[in-house]
């Protein structure tokens, strides 16, 4: 069912065409028409491989909008996060929470961001089921929309970037390459910093998958802050980033 509906606080004059879906409700403008089969497909296959990795489908429908323009991906923001004056950084095309998934319109990524191409299918599939994990992630979470979360961002990003795929062999051997030159962060609330904060987050959470098993991994969502990630696993810190650098002397690969 297709319907057109139009939001007061979203960009001036914008009219969204409604689609629903099994597990979404599509929110699209006429300008993405001709291309929203295309994104249907992303969504789609996207949402299948999450859910093949949780072995598990999500929990509710969620809404997805397909934003003709960064103004309108930054109102958006503006709004949700209550920060009226933001403004997003250029590789930043999509979000994704509980009850929301929002995104450029991928097709227009290369000249609407930097970092991004979408001609490059693979990393276009991955980044959508990145922010699908963050979905599906949210719907389990104590909070659904990240807001209220402590020293948890390494598991968050961490997980979202390897249940999507994105810990491919380079990211994978820049951070053994850290490794070696020991210039690794001493913990894990700064994981999700600088130029390795991919590898270093989903490398963790890789080992995570891998030693304590898909299970236990599924069982660590519901969590908001670190020290009751930890006590779940058991472990201390000191000895999980152990075992994590062990780990990574291995022939690591993505799930």
């Amino acid at each position: 069912m297709v319907m057109v509906v139009s939001l007061s606080w979203t960009t001036p004059e914008i009219e969204w065409i409604q689609e629903k879906h099994n597990e979404y409700v599509l929110f699209y403008t006429e300008a993405d028409d001709k291309d929203k089969a295309d994104y249907v497909r992303l969504l789609d296959t996207g949402i299948k491989s999450v859910e093949s990795f949780f072995t598990d489908s999500f929990r509710s429908q969620f809404k997805v909008y397909i934003h003709p323009n960064r103004q309108s991906l930054d109102i958006q923001w503006q709004r949700d996060w209550n920060m009226p004056v933001f403004k997003s950084e250029c590789w930043m095309v999509a979000s994704g929470t509980a009850t929301k998934f929002d995104m450029i319109s991928p097709k227009r990524w290369d000249a609407e961001a930097c970092e991004h191409s979408y001609s490059d299918l693979t990393k276009t599939q991955q980044l959508v089921s990145h922010e699908l994990v963050h979905v599906y992630h949210g719907q389990h979470n104590a909070s659904p929309d990240f807001s209220d979360v402590t020293n948890v961002d390494w598991f968050v990003e961490g997980l979202a970037t390897y249940a999507s795929g994105q810990c491919d062999a380079a990211r994978m051997n820049a951070v053994k390459q850290s490794l070696e030159s020991n210039s690794i962060p001493s913990s894990l609330d700064n994981f999700w910093t600088g130029k390795l904060k991919y590898g270093l987050s989903g490398s963790v959470v890789m080992y995570i998958d891998r030693t304590f098993g898909r299970s236990k991994l599924k069982e660590l969502l519901s969590y908001n802050r670190k020290d009751e990630l930890m006590k779940s696993l058991g472990i201390e810190e000191e000895k999980l980033l152990q075992g994590w650098k062990e780990f990574m002397k291995t022939d690591t690969t993505s799930h």
